[in-house]
């Protein structure tokens, strides 16, 4: 039940909340935050805490992940939705926070904290004077929604929320929660769906940053993949990825390879056929690909089957 209050940057805030239809935003940090943003849950919110001189909450999102990536792969995965119109304005502002001189070829490692369903207020709708804040704090300050200076805050959010059109994908909905003690929103207990940036990093992450198949670590190499296309599921999820290098990505896209319900690889007899080529792939046939421990993180065994199915050649 808990909020995280965020001191946000004006320009960061201003660029997003000019955009229409966010689904996704990644609330960076210049460095590292440590491994882990321990405070927040999945789906709590985390609020827009604007810096001096505006000293308001103009917004905020959903808490999906937290990760560490170089500033190339943040911008392949988010680009704008980072909150800046280029690669390059992001890493001025990166340099400039970090107190260095920036350099061609710089590609800083960044802290991600990925927000899903991002909301941004007119100005009149800002919460001013935020209960229990105080000057001296740099980053942040959680708040417990359940009592005092925090569920102060989440009747004004919530307020605010209902006078505001909803942002979520392309559709347009008042937000609907289930009643908490006190007769308040719950911000827990609605599903946020990831969008395609978050989608990338959680499978990045649960695979601990490695091809399933040739266990290539060169993160630029790695891309998520989806086992059925988007296209014909409309959502992401991490049962449905898996995280194959760009090439071996490629191929399973085609069906000349592609990976059974027991997690086995199955190459292509085409590869020969079509491209006279392609045994570096056909040694990975019959090989066990790399799942992440997680049982609830692995791929859907139902999804691999229609993999095997619809898009396999044999």
């Amino acid at each position: 039940m808990n909020a995280y209050v965020a001191a946000t940057d004006f320009d960061w805030y201003r660029f997003l909340g000019q955009q229409p239809e966010l689904d996704e935003v990644n609330f960076w940090y210049p460095k590292p935050w440590g491994g882990r943003f321990r405070v927040l849950a999945d789906g709590q919110p985390l609020l827009f805490k604007l810096k001096s001189p505006h000293n308001a909450i103009a917004g905020g999102g959903f808490f999906k992940h937290y990760t560490d990536l170089p500033l190339s792969i943040a911008w392949e995965a988010f680009g704008p939705k980072n909150g800046a119109a280029t690669h390059l304005d992001v890493w001025r502002r990166i340099t400039r926070l970090r107190r260095e001189v920036p350099r061609p070829g710089d590609d800083p490692l960044i802290g991600c904290v990925l927000l899903a369903e991002p909301f941004f207020w007119p100005r009149e709708l800002w919460i001013n004077d935020v209960p229990g804040w105080h000057p001296n704090i740099q980053r942040g300050r959680a708040y417990d929604l359940r009592e005092g200076d925090g569920l102060r805050i989440w009747e004004s959010v919530l307020e605010r929320l209902e006078a505001t059109v909803w942002r979520q994908g392309r559709s347009q909905e008042r937000p609907t929660a289930a009643p908490i003690p006190g007769g308040f929103g719950d911000p827990l207990s609605q599903p946020r769906r990831l969008g395609q940036g978050i989608f990338r990093a959680v499978i990045i992450d649960v695979y601990q940053r490695r091809c399933a198949m040739t266990q290539e670590r060169a993160l630029p190499a790695l891309e998520a993949a989806h086992i059925r296309p988007f296209r014909e599921v409309a959502e992401h999820t991490v049962t449905n990825g898996i995280l194959l290098r760009s090439d071996v990505h490629r191929l399973f896209d085609s069906g000349y390879i592609t990976v059974t319900p027991e997690y086995r690889v199955e190459a292509s007899r085409r590869l020969k056929e079509d491209f006279n080529d392609g045994e570096n792939y056909r040694k990975l046939h019959g090989g066990r690909i790399w799942v992440p421990q997680a049982e609830a993180e692995r791929p859907d065994p139902a999804a691999l089957r229609w993999h095997n199915e619809e898009r396999f050649r044999g």
